[in-house]
Parts: C-alpha cells; sequence; structure tokens
C-alpha cells in the first residue's frame, strides 16, 4: 500500500479522527482536535456517547461470538484501532474467529494492519458504498466463508451516508450476499433522544441540527436518523430483542451507563 501520508489531507477534519480524539486517541491532527473541541462545546456528552457506543459493539461482538456462535466478521467503517476491537472481543471467546476490518481512509488501514498482522484478521481499504468491491475483494474471500454464517458490523457509520446516497440499498446488498444465519449489527446517530433528562425534544433537536452543520466541515457530513429510519437498516431480517433501541439499553451488562441518548443500535438475523 501507498505511504497514507501522501492519500489524506491532515488539515481537513475526519471523523474517524475525531472520533479517536473523543476516546482518548492519538492518531489525530490539530483539525480533527478543534472540531471535537467544537463538538463538546456544543454536546458536553459527545465523550460519553463515543464510549457508549463502543461498549454496544463490545457487547453485540460477545453476544454474536457466545450465544449466536458467530466465527466470522466483517466490520465496515472500522476506523482507527482502539481498545477492545472486534477481534480481541471475538477471540477472547472463539480463537478461531476471523475478522475483516473495512475502511476507506488509507491512515486507517495502515495503522490496523500494523496492529493486526497474524490475527486471523485483515484490513483492507475500500468503501462500503462499493458492496460488490468489498464482498470481492481477494483478501475478503481469503478468509471469509460465504457459506457460513457472518457478522456484518455497521457501527457508527451510516449516520455519514445521506439518503441520495441510498444506504437502505448499500445495506440490503450486503444482507443479500449473505448466508442464512448472518447477523447485521448497527448503531447510529439520533437526535431522537435527549441526553439529558431535563432536555426537551425541541432542545435536543437544535442540538443535533448544530452537530450536523458541525460535520459538514469535515470529510464526511452527519445525517441523524429518527428510531423508524433506523429500522428500516433491518429490513428483511429477524430483529433481535430488544429490537432497535438506545445503545445504553441494548442487553445491558454490570458496566452499563445511566446516560441516554445519542445512538440507536440493534441486532437482526437473517432467516
Amino acid at each position: 500500500m501507498a505511504d497514507w501520508t501522501t492519500q489524506i489531507n491532515t488539515g481537513v477534519p475526519n471523523p474517524a479522527r475525531i472520533y479517536d480524539y473523543l476516546l482518548g486517541g492519538k492518531d489525530n491532527f490539530p483539525a480533527d482536535r478543534e472540531v471535537a473541541e467544537q463538538l463538546l462545546a456544543i454536546a458536553p456528552v459527545a465523550r460519553d456517547v463515543v464510549e457508549d457506543n463502543r461498549a454496544f459493539l463490545r457487547r453485540a461482538v460477545r453476544f454474536l461470538t457466545r450465544e449466536a456462535g458467530i466465527r466470522q466478521f466483517i466490520d465496515l467503517g472500522t476506523g482507527l484501532p482502539t481498545q477492545g476491537n472486534v477481534h480481541e472481543i471475538a477471540q477472547a471467546i472463539a480463537p478461531d474467529a476471523r475478522v475483516v476490518y473495512v475502511d476507506n481512509d488509507a491512515m486507517v488501514v495502515t495503522h490496523g494492519r500494523a496492529l493486526l498482522a497474524g490475527d486471523n484478521t485483515v484490513a483492507i481499504q475500500a468503501d462500503l458504498r462499493e458492496p460488490n468491491v468489498v464482498l470481492g475483494h481477494p483478501e475478503v474471500r481469503e478468509l471469509i466463508d460465504f457459506n457460513q454464517p457472518i457478522a456484518l458490523l455497521l457501527m457508527a457509520i451510516l449516520h455519514f451516508i445521506p439518503d441520495d446516497e441510498d444506504p437502505l440499498g448499500i445495506v440490503a446488498q450486503f444482507r443479500d450476499a449473505l448466508p442464512a444465519g448472518s447477523h447485521l449489527a448497527v448503531s447510529h446517530g439520533t437526535r431522537d433522544i435527549p441526553v439529558r433528562p431535563d432536555m426537551s425534544a425541541e432542545e435536543m433537536a437544535e442540538m443535533g441540527a448544530k452537530v450536523e452543520r458541525l460535520y459538514q466541515l469535515t470529510t464526511a457530513s452527519l445525517v441523524t436518523r429518527t428510531r423508524a429510519q433506523v429500522e428500516r437498516f433491518f429490513d428483511g431480517l429477524d430483529l433481535l430483542a430488544p429490537g432497535v433501541v438506545e445503545i445504553q439499553r441494548w442487553r445491558p451488562d454490570e458496566h452499563g451507563s445511566r446516560l441516554p441518548g445519542g445512538f440507536y443500535g440493534g441486532v437482526g438475523r437473517k432467516r
């Protein structure tokens, strides 16, 4: 792969690097940190929300590995490596679990490859908006058996795909390529749910609008969606209990957050 430093503009804020900063990572630049701090000024709970999203990812992967018996994962829009990556969670339960990380950011993929070498995982540079490219990638085909159930993870990524790019159609293409018994896990930003108990729906909507305007300064604009819109991503699948809910309420464990709002999440199974 070419040197990632020649493929990115560090002066333009990037959602993956903003997310990395909010999680306490170091793979970010001044432009990313500036937008992240503006985000925190608008929504002081933003850091808690992204931490809750990582916690939802961990719970979902544990469920998929331990209870659903999944041994193959495709993580789309994976973002920069951090603690509790998919392969670490899955392989702690099933050492033979295989994971493909997919991102269109060269820096993300380069860091991922350096971290993941030899762990029954691969990181590829591809765009989830091109399902055929992802699904037909030789490294994906080498590691993933499309005759066995697969977990497709779309965590905090679909809200960066606007309606005019047909996110429902993109997800449907991936769904149709998966064998029976496969699962889809999604988390998605929303402005439906107040992030403070004393916050009105109108105040939450105003905060959401400000956040969306802020992300217009980055390499990917943000589109929050309602519960009903997020549920559409599970069309053709059996939505598992408790359905599409606030991520903090999806099968919480003893480390559950008291923070409401921010993201919806859910897991569905292909018949």
